[in-house]
């Protein structure tokens, strides 16, 4: 669905959308499908069914059904953000993410599944929690206190609670950086990025919250430190799953918490991968635009991931809401949405050769402009262009 960019305004603005954001309610539910595929065909493949979902059938539906450039005028951005149906599809996630999750780990305790099939079922809750991080991501940066409180139980499956402080106060001020452990560099690959930017991200967001504690004359182990807060409803959630369904828990929630958080710090890894903000003569970055961010327009992943694709403008505006997102032709394109790239970034020479060559173009051929992986520094690179 390729369409022209709308930038006049207009007195009425028609979200073609609108109906089909309750799509990314199929998220929550997919180990509800899973278990309905294996029980209808007999095939406990099927309990594999998250990833086969999100890197088998949605890169496909990607490339069938296309891209979609529509953007509001900002004339029509008040009203759109004044739709409550916007955030009901957002806040519907959460209760049916917790339904999943629990279901899923009684049956991982109790459901009779060999190690193979619990082994499924636990990679398409990680999945599914995964993309559950989106949903925190979203509710994350709104202004009002309940929405603020449903990120970090939106996170607490994942255990990844601090995101909601590193993502807010450090990757958005220190994006397309070498100093933000969120941005990924030019010839650094996803396995080298993963544990620079786990260890990273949680001591950035510990010195974030201390400073700020501090400034309060407050412990960073207080009880109003996000961190803590977020902690403790993983700890309460953990712990009742292993006082109701035993031991097994512990090898269940984990697998699942890793592979949800990974799939977190892949999409982080391919949004700014190389991209660089320019130092001004006063030593300080310049401010973030458009061309520091990947972006696509994949209609399909755009529904499932709330336009998380459209990544320039949520730079731009983080308080703004989803269907109110812009696209920027200024903004470097990525080859496809996310489903499909994630499968490339986890192939390191296909990504470097389908990637390497887009930042190189970005920066006019000169990669000294890009934001280099400490090895390659110093080096000629025009051949990697």
């Amino acid at each position: 669905m390729e369409t022209a960019a709308l930038e006049e305004p207009s007195a009425v603005f028609v979200d073609r959308k609108r109906g089909l954001w309750v799509l990314g309610l199929v998220v929550p539910l997919l180990p509800f499908l899973a278990a309905g595929l294996v029980w209808s065909t007999g095939r406990g493949g099927f309990w594999w069914f998250g990833p086969l979902f999100v890197y088998g059938v949605i890169p496909f539906c990607e490339l069938a059904i296309g891209t979609d450039r529509d953007n509001p005028p900002e004339s029509a951005v008040p009203a759109l953000e004044g739709d409550r149906y916007y955030r009901r599809c957002v806040y519907a996630f959460v209760p049916l993410q917790y339904v999943s999750f629990v279901w899923a780990a009684w049956m991982v305790a109790h459901g009779g599944l060999g190690w193979l099939d619990a082994l499924g079922l636990t990679v398409t809750v990680g999945v599914m929690n995964g993309i559950g991080i989106n949903t925190a991501h979203e509710l994350g940066h709104k202004k009002e206190e309940a929405e603020r409180l449903l990120a970090k139980v939106t996170l607490a499956p994942v255990a990844y609670g601090h995101f909601y402080v590193e993502h807010n106060r450090g990757h958005h001020v220190r994006v397309a950086t070498p100093e933000d452990p969120a941005s990924s560099r030019f010839g650094e690959s996803f396995y080298r990025f993963w544990p620079r930017t786990v260890a990273g991200s949680f001591r950035s967001a510990w010195g974030i919250e201390r400073t700020r504690l501090a400034r309060m004359d407050r412990s960073a182990w207080s009880w109003q430190s996000d961190i803590m807060q977020a902690f403790a409803l993983t700890a309460a959630l953990y712990g009742a799953l292993i006082a109701a369904f035993g031991p097994v828990m512990v090898p269940f929630l984990a697998i699942q918490a890793i592979v949800g958080f990974s799939e977190l710090e892949v999409v982080n890894y391919l949004e700014h991968y190389g991209l660089l903000r320019q130092k001004l003569a006063d030593g300080r970055y310049e401010r973030a635009t458009p061309a520091h961010s990947w972006n696509s327009n994949q209609l399909v992943t755009n529904v499932f991931l709330y336009q998380l694709q459209r990544h320039s403008d949520h730079h731009a505006h983080p308080t703004r809401r989803y269907q109110a997102l812009r696209h920027f032709d200024e903004s470097p394109q990525l080859p496809s949405g996310y489903a499909s790239m994630i499968v490339l970034a986890l192939v390191p020479p296909l990504w470097r050769r389908v990637m390497d060559w887009r930042v190189a173009s970005h920066y006019g051929g000169d990669l000294a402009k890009a934001n280099l992986h400490p090895s390659l520094r110093g080096r000629k690179l025009a051949a990697a262009a």
